[in-house]
């Protein structure tokens, strides 16, 4: 019922007016009338108005009951407006009910009107839904007026030509681009030593290095591939500025990894580096890129963005690859470090103040960019640090927008510690003939300063496990301990503090602020323990972690891998310990295998572990009858295992 139908007293008949207000009812011979305030009756009525006469009632359909009320009650107070007469609507089960209030005359005009209005309505619905044939009985009537049936006066757009689009892809690329200026990429200049050696000394040279290998990935006439340099002198011979600022910050001479990628992205090509953690990717890819922002003929001030774009998965990993940038002031170069959830007023106001340099993470790029804070147009130098964890963490569609914008003709570098089959396809679809740097091996292998330890344990005897590990540790030990979950890592750190144990934790749901606090605290030793998720596991630089314990084991054996990966760093040793339980048995093979690669004992245990799980795959296929279950053998007594890894570079774990 509408708020206008409240105005009628329960048996139809109008309200009683209150002291001091007037009524517009309508009176004999007239619409209506007021009466001033204050000349009331006992009954409630005005002094000097006849008595009403009684309501008009008839029935209506109920379809035509919103006809007659209309959208809000306007058309019930247009009829009343209209008619002078006070109309009530009330709607049934199945059907309406009309009342007309005021004289004869009054209630007849009101009705006929409401007559007229339902018949119009019922015409007009019939006309939607039923066409009606003309008197020549071939064409027929529309509710549409005649103009809406012409034909119209603008063609209908053609179809996209898709076909066309790809033809036409380079030449759509090439207005898109149109105006920027022209990238210079080869800045080597090759030193006399280096072009001297022969390529059996190049050869034996790579072998004593970690087994360096370097493919050229393009598919047509191959390219010569640069010999590798053995001294910081001999990389940058034409930029000392660059030498002298690596020998302030007290580097003796290049790791493998960077004696082969230096002269190759000095030449202008695009490079993949795959090497295992710690092992210096960042300044392999940095200085190549100082280098190449400075040397560009348009000057860095009258370009419209920034010249280099560093884009990692983590927040701990953007930080201190900015960090890593600060050490080396060349010709003034201003980086910036964008990320989620650092303040992002902050960072809009430092990236529209100009720099040379961004680090960010591809969430709070896209953010930035989307909003039109930061223009990647003017970006010639591109890097994918740690590229199979960003595709891990589901960042590839923000990549590949990212990567829409930035210029084709670009340079670009892709570092990974690993080679899956996902990275493969980002760097073949993103990277132009690619030029591929790799140490060791491309199957996944550990570090080999880095003695392993893996214990087969039960769930339950984790924790004291690892509070024993925790008692027995040395005065100079620091350990990083990986849990799984979140809340796991929040319930060893309070059992810890409440023990007394000083402890700082690291995951996602911590704030920033707190997450930096962490990190700086565990850096300067502050605390010697640090329980964390897998946050830690990628590009954590702490040189003088002596322990990692995998409280929980990884989600795959990547992950193990770069959780070792966080000692033995910097030329250092360092110890790991595992847990591993019977949820984990279905990375037994390949933890084995890790092992076997890093020339680690392989625990019985484990190889049993492994047995079962390759028994109870043929079971589910059919091949075996069931073997044993896990109670069938229970594995011998093992005591904690406690590694000790010295400042002098020797390590030992004892079990």
């Amino acid at each position: 019922m509408s708020d206008w139908e409240e105005e009628y007293e329960a048996d139809g008949a109008p309200p009683k007016t209150a002291p001091g207000r007037s009524s517009t009812l309508p009176g004999p011979g007239s619409g209506s009338f007021s009466a001033a305030a204050g000349t009331v009756s006992k009954a409630g009525w005005r002094v000097g108005r006849p008595e009403p006469r009684a309501a008009l009632r008839f029935s209506v359909d109920r379809a035509a009951v919103g006809a007659v009320i209309g959208r809000g009650g306007a058309t019930v107070r247009e009829l009343e407006a209209n008619s002078g007469a006070r109309i009530k609507v009330s709607r049934g089960e199945y059907g309406g009910e009309v009342r007309v209030y005021g004289t004869e005359d009054v209630q007849k005009r009101a009705r006929e009107m409401i007559e007229a209005l339902i018949s119009r309505s019922a015409g007009d619905e019939r006309d939607r839904r039923i066409p009606r044939p003309r008197s020549g009985g071939e064409e027929w009537d529309s509710c549409w007026p005649s103009t809406a049936l012409q034909s119209p006066t603008q063609p209908a757009p053609p179809p996209i030509d898709w076909a066309s689009i790809r033809r036409n892809l380079h030449t759509y690329e090439a207005i898109k681009w149109k105006g920027l200026p022209l990238i210079k990429k080869d800045f080597y200049v090759e030193d006399e030593c280096v072009a001297a050696c022969s390529a059996e000394e190049v050869k034996n040279w790579r072998k004593e290095n970690n087994n360096i290998f370097v493919d050229d990935l393009r598919e047509q006439t191959k390219r010569p591939i640069p010999n590798p340099v053995r001294t910081f002198k001999e990389a940058f011979r034409a930029f000392p500025g660059i030498v002298e600022n690596i020998l302030q910050v007290g580097f003796a001479k290049p790791t493998p990894i960077q004696s082969q990628a230096w002269p190759i992205l000095l030449k202008g090509f695009d490079l993949i580096g795959i090497a295992q953690t710690g092992t210096g990717k960042t300044l392999a890819y940095l200085l190549p890129g100082f280098i190449h922002m400075d040397q560009q003929p348009v000057p860095r001030e009258k370009q419209g963005g920034p010249g280099m774009l560093v884009l990692t998965p983590t927040r701990e990993l953007a930080l201190q690859i900015e960090e890593e940038c600060n050490k080396y002031r060349f010709k003034g170069f201003k980086s910036v470090c964008i990320y989620g959830g650092g303040d992002r007023k902050a960072q809009i106001n430092r990236v529209t103040r100009g720099v040379d340099v961004v680090i960010a993470t591809p969430g709070r790029l896209n953010d930035l960019q989307m909003n039109e804070h930061l223009s990647l147009r003017f970006v010639t130098y591109l890097v994918l640090d740690e590229a199979d964890r960003m595709l891990d963490m589901g960042f590839e569609p923000q990549i590949m927008k990212i990567l829409l914008d930035i210029r084709p003709d670009r340079q670009t570098v892709m570092t990974s510690a690993t080679w899956p089959p996902a990275v493969r396809r980002l760097a073949k679809s993103y990277l132009k003939d690619a030029m591929m740097v790799y140490v060791g091996t491309l199957d996944l292998a550990a570090v080999t300063t880095v003695q392993q330890a893996v214990l087969v344990v039960h769930e339950e005897e984790k924790k004291s496990y690892l509070f024993d590990f925790i008692q027995n540790m040395e005065p100079e030990d620091k350990v990083l301990v990986f849990v799984g979950r979140k809340i796991v890592v929040d319930d060893l750190s309070s059992d810890l503090c409440l023990q007394g144990v000083p402890v700082q934790s690291l995951h996602g749901d911590r704030e920033q602020s707190d997450r930096e606090e962490a990190l700086q605290d565990f850096r300067d030793g502050h605390v010697r323990i640090l329980i964390a998720t897998d946050l830690a596991s990628r590009g954590l630089d702490v040189h003088d972690v002596t322990h990692v314990f995998n409280y929980d084991f990884p989600r795959n054996v990547e992950e193990y891998v770069h959780r070792v990966g966080r000692t033995g760093r910097a030329g250092r040793s360092g110890c790991s310990v595992t847990l591993v339980s019977r949820s984990d048995w279905k990375h037994a093979s390949e933890l084995i295998d890790i092992l076997e690669r890093a020339g680690q004992p392989v625990p019985e245990d484990l190889l049993f572990m492994a047995e079962r799980y390759r028994k109870h795959q043929m079971e589910r296929e059919g091949d075996v009858a069931p073997c044993l279950g896990w109670g069938a053998r229970r594995s011998r007594p093992l005591r904690a295992a406690r590694g000790h890894a010295g400042r002098n570079g020797n390590s030992s774990c004892s079990f």
